[in-house]
């Protein structure tokens, strides 16, 4: 009886572990998948196949982050704001789940910040500065966990841009009701620009807000020469060609 109960337990073993293997082999189908759609510029199916693989393992962590980041830029691109919302709410549900179960994740922490710096672009007052404040600790953690996030540096670059250029009122807002914010400068922006560049040369929305704050700060030459840069990048995402365009016009305007 003992002996009939431990050959059972041991197909039983066998056929969960054979189980768990396919489903593995699965994922991995899926995700080399979703990578290709998301390579030939079509995003909206690469989401859809990272949210299959949630469907067969709903704590995955690239999935999540996937699921996140895609949805922050199929949203940006969505002409009807509802529908933009919903997909910057699921963009912020994708993060924080991915940072319930990996909270160590650096990947995960840059998702929130995007997911936060969609939506406070729909905010207005208290609700904006708030996720202002968060947007940067999302970042710094993600640099803390891993120094090498070009990410994470272009959205430190890109807070330091914005947070210098609130006007005064959102300054006084801050002080009254957060005791203020770190300090903040467009050379700290551009620091952090060049940071993320130097990691990842390839990134082109990093080239296109590095020329703005070179721009801003009178360095008018390195800026038009970062915005040429732009016109002979390949296109990685879906959002390039837009990227592309905006450079050529301020191409336009600023030679």
């Amino acid at each position: 009886m003992i002996k009939r109960i431990r050959i059972l337990t041991c197909l039983l073993a066998g056929f969960l572990l054979a189980i768990a293997t396919v489903r593995a082999q699965e994922i991995d189908v899926l995700i080399r998948d979703a990578e290709q759609m998301e390579a030939t510029l079509k995003e909206k199916e690469a989401f859809r196949l990272f949210k299959e693989v949630l469907k067969k393992q709903p704590v995955h962590a690239y999935a999540l982050t996937k699921c996140s980041e895609l949805s922050s830029r199929i949203g940006h691109r969505e002409k009807d704001n509802r529908v933009r919302d919903e997909y910057y709410q699921a963009a912020a549900i994708y993060a924080r789940t991915a940072l319930k179960y990996f909270p160590q994740d650096d990947e995960a922490h840059v998702a929130m910040a995007i997911a936060l710096g969609r939506t406070a672009l729909t905010k207005s007052g208290k609700e904006k500065i708030a996720q202002v404040k968060e947007i940067r600790q999302h970042a710094e953690t993600a640099l803390r966990l891993n120094p090498r996030n070009f990410k994470a540096w272009h959205i430190i670059g890109k807070w330091h841009f914005e947070v210098s250029s609130l006007n005064m009122m959102e300054k006084a807002a801050i002080k009254v009701f957060y005791g203020g914010l770190p300090q903040s400068s467009v050379k700290s922006s551009i620091e952090a620009y060049e940071k993320a560049r130097a990691i990842n040369p390839n990134f082109m929305l990093n080239y296109l807000e590095l020329a703005k704050a070179l721009k801003k700060d009178g360095e008018k030459q390195k800026a038009i020469s970062m915005l040429q840069t732009i016109q002979g990048m390949p296109i990685h995402t879906e959002d390039d060609p837009r990227i592309r365009q905006e450079a050529a016009d301020l191409l336009n305007r600023w030679d």
